[in-house]
């Protein structure tokens, strides 16, 4: 590694983001493997902590041919610390090359004399990076686990009892759990970002109540928020929408359920002939995995004589993402497993009624009938009659767009969480901060 590039000199604390898989970047290619709302938390919550005061350097690993170094923001980069070769390497097995990661991290912070307050890792394998760097250098530790191996590990063999003995291979469960349960017991605080998880590193992880705090993830509200109705029918005019529009988004991969989105549909399309499915999955350039996984995806389309009414709309542009939330009439998370659903805020943000999947955390967060509508996706019926409600009820549809929209703004922009954490690091009480019986207001009548 070089010396950094010059800075204006600069007074201000400064943050390490730890985040070492997948394509961290000031644009990163979401939908690339490994590659997805992770790395827009880590970004987006950088340049909030920017704005706070601070500068911030997000630590990722380099290969293939990128740069060392990523200028995000004035006060925010990426810097990109090789190990394992140049070769992409799945999160699930990065951990092996870890320890030259950290090795040639801390030589490079002590070269160019750079002094943090804070390190705040994210996921397992940043986790086991982030507290080598923060024992070495003699920083606070705050790790943000994202999921939990125990609970995804317990989901899976529920969902899918008869590829059990191949999930181990997959997603290296032993070595994950093994490390969350020395990183968890290890660094200062653990940062959960639902209830659910807060009950899990509690109850299964035996973390003590007062080293796990509860920040919900974030979105940018300067991007994503309502239009006027003109503005909506332009954008669904650019992307071609046509008839009743069902939007999914996300990358390509075996838990996200759009296989059970798709069995829900047929249900949905039985009842409202102008229904559409459209989803945007995977990213610009595909691996052999998750090509085979769109594949089936189109396999199960065509089984399902649902070839007229479903689009695979394929890579969204940055750019294009808050219109096309936008130009859809509902959005669907469908996921088997999801510690959170970024999208689905996204989606609440930008007005569109939006439908959660169950097993997660984020349908704890809002109500029923007024922020948004829940659905088991394993049962199709549910899932399909549940997005037929509001294609049906006018009234339905208005309030959810509204008061999701407004839900969103009230709990998860940036910038409240960026506040959240610095008080958790400087120690002072945050009122934003939630308890599980306030994530979700009461039912009301009224809008």
């Amino acid at each position: 590694m070089t010396v950094a590039p010059d800075r204006p000199h600069s007074h201000l604390p400064r943050i390490a983001l730890v985040s070492t898989h997948g394509y961290v970047a000031a644009e990163p290619p979401l939908g690339a493997a490994d590659t997805g709302g992770q790395v827009v938390y880590v970004i987006e919550l950088a340049r909030k902590l920017a704005l706070l005061g601070h500068e911030v350097d997000i630590y990722t690993r380099r290969f293939e041919d990128q740069p060392e170094f990523d200028e995000v923001d004035e006060r925010v980069r990426v810097i990109r610390i090789p190990c394992g070769g140049r070769e992409f390497i799945p999160k699930e097995y990065l951990y092996q090359h870890l320890m030259e990661w950290c090795e040639n991290a801390a030589r490079f912070i002590r070269r160019n004399n750079f002094t943090y307050t804070l390190i705040n890792s994210h996921y397992w394998d940043a986790g086991i990076a982030g507290q080598r760097l923060s024992e070495a250098l003699g920083v606070t530790h705050i790790h943000t686990p994202h999921s939990l191996g125990l609970w995804k590990k317990r989901q899976m063999e529920t969902d899918y009892p008869d590829k059990a003995d191949t999930f181990e291979k997959e997603f290296n469960f032993s070595e994950r759990i093994k490390h969350e349960l020395i990183i968890y017991r290890s660094c200062s605080m653990v940062i959960a970002t639902t209830p659910i998880q807060v009950e899990m590193l509690v109850n299964d992880y035996n973390l003590p109540r007062d080293r796990v705090h509860m920040i919900p993830p974030g979105y940018d509200d300067n991007r994503f928020f309502p239009v006027s109705k003109a503005t909506r029918e332009m954008a669904r005019q650019r992307f071609g929408f046509e008839g009743k529009v069902v939007m999914a988004m996300g990358r390509l991969a075996t838990n996200k359920g759009y296989d059970l989105l798709i069995d829900g549909f047929s249900v949905l399309a039985e009842r409202e002939p102008d229904a559409r499915l459209h989803l945007a999955v995977g990213g610009e350039n595909m691996d052999e995995h998750e090509a085979g996984l769109l594949r089936e995806l189109k396999d199960r389309v065509a089984s399902l004589g649902l070839q007229d009414k479903v689009v695979f709309s394929g890579f969204v542009t940055d750019e294009d993402l808050p219109d096309f939330y936008r130009a859809a009439d509902i959005f669907v998370l469908s996921s088997r497993y999801e510690p959170f659903g970024m999208t689905a805020i996204e989606a609440m943000a930008s007005g569109t009624p939006t439908i959660i999947t169950i097993h997660g955390g984020l349908f704890r967060a809002v109500s029923y009938g007024r922020h948004a509508l829940f659905a088991d996706p394993f049962d199709k019926y549910d899932l399909g009659i549940t997005m037929m409600k509001p294609l049906k009820h006018e009234r339905l549809y208005g309030r959810l767009s509204r008061m999701g929209a407004h839900k969103a703004r009230s709990l998860f922009t940036w910038t409240g969480i960026a506040q959240q954490l610095i008080g958790v690091v400087e120690g002072r009480p945050m009122p934003q901060a939630m308890d599980d019986n306030e994530w979700a207001e009461p039912w009301t009548d009224g809008d």
